[in-house]
């Protein structure tokens, strides 16, 4: 039942993540917005759309979305879910799920690459730098949790002794790490607009300009998946692991819809940061993993 439900959740809550950030951006100022279910739409229109290649372009750029979406996709089956539960686990899998979404980037970067555009190739070059600072901070991070733990899969390194200052802080940490990165990962703002056409702030979305009709839901749904991911990391941080699978299964979909909420939010309440800030905000992610080391070193150690 648990895979069902994940399953299930992998095919709509990452359109609805993204279809609620922009109903709580338009009625924050003032408007209606679109239906929830808007980018479900939207991928669909785009999946029966023709696609439009550069002369230019080579077979880098045929295949670069198609691989995105599978290694982002395959990520997700690896992360726990609902209940914690994987539909690939082994030991150390954690490492191949962040590997995978490595990959994602870089086949996204080669795909902006091969068109031979300056215009994108200043977006990759900015979106890997961004993905070199944080990247860093969830291995640390999860290492951290690997050694406090003595747990080696994915699923096993969220289950955290419930109450204690250990649990605390790994959990608020974690949580706000992971809430830095889905806001990163997604291209929301304050670090990336998605809505801007601005070329001097355009960072992911320079990246696509190339691409149409399929490559460009494969995309889009590969962004949503990432945020998507984050938001369920967040709850395999905070919810119980006596949970039930039903309750398991409520709660994921609130703590989803509440990253969401949250993120659309900060959208409409802060101003994108320019691009010589966004650094020095992503070393937040650091120092928080920095951090729970610090707390796993102390708590635990004096514990032993």
């Amino acid at each position: 039942m648990a895979r069902a439900l994940n399953m299930l959740f992998l095919l709509f809550l990452p359109f609805l993540m993204v279809g609620l950030i922009n109903r709580v951006k338009a009625l924050a100022g003032g408007r209606k917005g679109p239906p929830l279910l808007q980018p479900f739409h939207d991928t669909l229109k785009l999946l029966r759309k023709g696609v439009v290649v550069s002369t230019v372009t080579s077979w880098v750029f045929a295949v670069a979305p198609s691989l995105a979406l599978a290694a982002t996709f395959t990520a997700v089956l690896i992360a726990p879910g609902v209940g914690r539960t994987q539909f690939i686990a082994f030991d150390g899998d954690i490492v191949l799920c962040l590997y995978l979404l490595g990959l994602a980037k870089f086949f996204q970067l080669l795909s902006a690459l091969d068109t031979g555009s300056s215009f994108e190739g200043m977006g990759a070059s900015r979106e890997a730098l961004f993905s070199v600072i944080v990247e860093p901070s969830l291995f640390l991070f999860a290492g951290t949790l690997a050694l406090a733990s003595g747990h080696a899969t994915f699923g096993e390194l969220f289950t955290l002794p419930a109450g204690g200052a250990w649990h605390t802080v790994a959990a608020a940490t974690g949580a706000i790490l992971f809430f830095f990165t889905m806001l990163a990962e997604g291209c929301r703002i304050p670090i990336d607009d998605p809505n801007t056409h601005l070329e001097l702030t355009m960072i992911h979305e320079v990246m696509v300009l190339d691409n149409s009709g399929p490559d460009l839901a494969f995309l889009q749904y590969a962004a949503a998946l990432k945020m998507y991911l984050f938001a369920t990391l967040i709850a395999a941080l905070v919810l119980p692991a006596d949970i039930t699978i039903l309750h398991a299964a409520c709660a994921l979909i609130f703590i989803t819809l509440l990253c969401a909420a949250l993120a659309g939010l900060v959208e409409s309440l802060v101003a994108r940061f320019r691009i010589s800030h966004v650094p020095q905000f992503l070393f937040l992610a650091v120092a928080l993993a920095l951090i729970t080391l610090a707390a796993a070193i102390y708590f635990r150690g004096g514990a032993a």
